[in-house]
């Protein structure tokens, strides 16, 4: 017999109470935390170079996360006949590193804090942007890690050395991360068309160990064959920009850039890497809903989130 777990407790509609990330439950005490999946809002934005509004981003993305709240049984994908995130995989909301204004090494540094905090306590750390800079304090958080590689899907190279005294801006992160003796190498995916980076910044990269692929480079060769060039069962930390997303299904982005990845691309590529190799951290960045009225950019990506950590823990 079959139990209908729906008829246990409130039916709790999307809609319905406060919008943590997919309505898991919130954690304020991060010295305390249980769970599987740690969600770290890092609301961020004094790194953008062009148009600001991500530091909305993660108040956005839980927002649109609430559509996808499956109660009690999961998230059943019969494409795959399996059952995703159900009450086996514990997630919680930390809510948001604190934000210092005019103080960016500050906030960037209460942003590793919050991903130091998951990662003592074993969970998986989820970080939502805020703009790409965020990811400077992320990977610093892993300095007594294991080493890694980086996957970065994103329209933008993000290889800037120095600009103008700025090293630490949305344009900066992948040469920060470059520069760690714990990552071992970065797969850059998605860049295309006017980047962030002069050649100089390719040519360093690719000195640097980079494997760069634009949109068309990964699509002729296949999602399947983009995630195998990591070496087998490798540690991978991943990094969005929604910006790698062709703006006509994600326009509310600071920097749109046309020519983007479609939803089952990106998709297809996480769900290899899940089975290929292990996830040992997540950020997604660069989400300004205010460019977006329709509130489709936020749900696509707290979508994408949702599937991405249903494969890892499937997979597990």
């Amino acid at each position: 017999m079959t139990v209908n777990n729906y008829d246990k407790g409130r039916l709790n509609l999307p809609f319905v109470g406060i919008p943590t990330f997919a309505k898991k439950p919130y954690v304020a005490n991060w010295e305390k935390i249980s769970a599987d999946i740690a969600i770290i809002g890092a609301p961020f934005d004094a790194g953008t170079q062009y148009r600001s509004g991500a530091r909305f981003g993660p108040r956005g993305v839980r927002e649109g996360s609430t559509l996808f709240s499956f109660g009690h049984a999961g998230a059943y994908d019969h494409e795959d006949d399996a059952v995703y995130l159900d009450e086996s995989v514990r997630m919680v909301d930390l809510g948001d590193a604190d934000i210092i204004h005019t103080q960016s090494e500050k906030s960037h540094k209460n942003i590793e804090y919050a991903v130091r905090c998951a990662l003592n306590s074993g969970a998986l750390p989820v970080v939502i942007g805020g703009d790409h800079s965020v990811n400077i304090p992320c990977i610093n958080a892993f300095d007594n890690s294991e080493s890694f590689f980086v996957l970065q899907i994103d329209a933008h190279l993000d290889f800037v050395d120095v600009r103008h005294g700025v090293k630490n801006g949305h344009g900066n992160p992948m040469r920060r991360a470059a520069e760690k003796d714990y990552v071992e190498g970065l797969l850059q995916v998605g860049i295309r068309n006017v980047s962030s980076t002069a050649k100089v910044g390719y040519e360093d990269a690719k000195k640097m160990g980079s494997d760069i692929l634009s949109v068309r480079q990964a699509r002729q060769i296949g999602m399947r064959q983009v995630a195998k060039r990591f070496p087998n069962k490798s540690n991978v930390y991943v990094t969005i920009d929604i910006d790698a997303f062709c703006p006509s299904i994600a326009p509310g982005t600071g920097t749109p850039s046309h020519g983007g990845f479609l939803y089952y691309e990106v998709l297809e590529l996480l769900q290899e890497v899940s089975k290929q190799h292990h996830v040992i951290g997540i950020d997604l960045v660069e989400v300004a809903p205010d460019y977006d009225p329709t509130g489709s950019t936020q749900i696509l990506a707290a979508q994408i989130l949702m599937n991405f950590l249903g494969f890892i823990f499937f997979n597990r």
